[in-house]
């Protein structure tokens, strides 16, 4: 029993050392223990506890998903992933606070300087609109691209992590 408790413990500790410290973090999140536990609940068993589940075949989070605040349309994008605008988490705060954890706690610095946290209307309006009929891979790079452009996001960004092989 002792050692149940020490194993669940030590698999506590290396969850939270695994993500962003809370001051990372906007004020705008109403509840940032609970944004981080929807974030593992939610995203963490694809993209990984810390944003990284390189090399799997999807974007690595980590330091990078910032970029995608710097124009509207790339914002958008982010609420209108189907997991996100499909999400098991109805309320539309709660939602915008897990997005806000994501962009703000695993992307790091990649969010531009000044950028607005995730609103719940702003939330709300866009999970109306969820992408469905498009291609996800195409419309990603539509993104990455403006990104590189227009904020000069890294053009490492077209890789799904740093360091992918062709």
């Amino acid at each position: 029993m002792i050692l149940c408790v020490l194993l669940l413990l030590g698999a506590t500790a290396g969850l939270r050392a695994a993500l962003p410290p809370m001051g990372l973090l906007p004020a705008a999140i109403t509840d940032p223990a609970t944004a981080r536990a929807d974030y593992v609940e939610q995203c963490a068993g694809c993209h990984g506890v810390a944003g990284s589940a390189a090399p799997a075949r999807l974007p690595e989070l980590r330091g990078r998903v910032g970029w995608f605040l710097c124009t509207p349309a790339a914002r958008a994008y982010l609420i209108r992933l189907p997991n996100v605008a499909h999400s098991r988490i109805k309320d539309n705060q709660q939602l915008a606070d897990m997005m806000n954890f994501v962009v703000f706690g695993l992307g790091g610095a990649s969010a531009p300087r000044g950028t607005a946290p995730f609103t719940a209307e702003e939330v709300a309006r866009e999970r109306l609109h969820p992408l469905s009929t498009t291609a996800l891979r195409a419309e990603r790079a539509r993104h990455v691209d403006a990104a590189i452009r227009q904020c000069s996001a890294p053009a490492s960004l077209r890789l799904l992590y740093p360091g992918q092989q062709g």
